[in-house]
Order: C-alpha cells, then sequence, then structure tokens
C-alpha cells in the first residue's frame, strides 16, 4: 500500500486493491499498459474477450459544493473492456476513445487478479503512476492557490 499526501489530507492507495486499481490504469498511459498486456500474453494464456472495447457515453455525475448534492453535468466518452484471463476476470475503462489502452487495462487489472508474475512489476508502476498523480496536483494546487478569492458577506445591520 502506498501512502500519499494530497492536499495536506492523506491518501492510501493500494493498486491490489481492486476499486483502487481501476483507478489507477485510467489514469496509466497506454503505452505503458500495451507494454504490461503484452508481456502478460507473452506466455500465452488463455484469453477471452468478454466485452469488446468500443466508446460509449456515459453520465458523469458531480457533486454541487454548496448543498452538497448530486447532479449530472454532461456525458463523457469513455471506452470500457472487460476480459477472462487464465480463469480471472479483468475490466478498465478509460476515458474518451482508448480502446486499444482499454484492452490492455483490462489485461492488466485481470493479470494482478490472479497473482501473474509480473504482477509486482505491475503493481509498483500503477503506485509510480499515483504518486505521479498526487505529485501534479500538488504543483497544480500549488501554482493556483494564490489566485483564491474570499467573499465577504454583508449582512444587514439594523
Amino acid at each position: 500500500m502506498l501512502s500519499l499526501e494530497v492536499d495536506s489530507v492523506d491518501c492510501m492507495v493500494d493498486p491490489h486493491d481492486r476499486s483502487d486499481r481501476f483507478e489507477l490504469i485510467a489514469d496509466c498511459d497506454g503505452a505503458t499498459l500495451a507494454r504490461f498486456a503484452n508481456d502478460v500474453l507473452e506466455d500465452d494464456p488463455p484469453l477471452a474477450v468478454r466485452q469488446e472495447p468500443r466508446p460509449q457515453l456515459v453520465m458523469q455525475q458531480v457533486v454541487e459544493p454548496v448543498e452538497r448534492r448530486p447532479f449530472n453535468l454532461g456525458e463523457v466518452v469513455v471506452a470500457p473492456a472487460e476480459v477472462e484471463l487464465d480463469g480471472h476476470r479483468g475490466f478498465a475503462r478509460l476515458p474518451g476513445k482508448a480502446e486499444r489502452a482499454a484492452l490492455s487495462g483490462a489485461i492488466v487489472d485481470a493479470a494482478v487478479a490472479g497473482g501473474h508474475r509480473l504482477t509486482e512489476a505491475i503493481t509498483t508502476t500503477l503506485a509510480d503512476v499515483a504518486a505521479d498523480r498526487a505529485a501534479s496536483r500538488r504543483q497544480a494546487w500549488a501554482e493556483s492557490k494564490h489566485t483564491t478569492v474570499d467573499f465577504e458577506t454583508m449582512e444587514d445591520e439594523t
């Protein structure tokens, strides 16, 4: 497990945890996912593609910051893929029309789920992706925090 500090809040990321792994795979670049998928497939394991990677629209839901109510922001394009690799299911959903990366991500997910010999290398790389993402967020925050606007409220003074 990897502990990251993001905006002064500790965030635990575990590439072995499937939910965390989905996010990390979505953040990983396609070339890295393809390299790992090709390395996994070199062993010629049984592979069945359960869901072909085809772009589709999904609704992106966000939480309104004042009343904390969810609302639908709009539709976004994603490329989902699902495979079964040597008896283990893998899934990935990547933003945009990234069909190859989605299929590679699903293979990577199944490999980690099945404890493939490359699991350690894959999870280390995914942890590095998480660290890079956290560093990028800290940098963006550092660059933009000086633009924060403080609003004063004027109340009726009667």
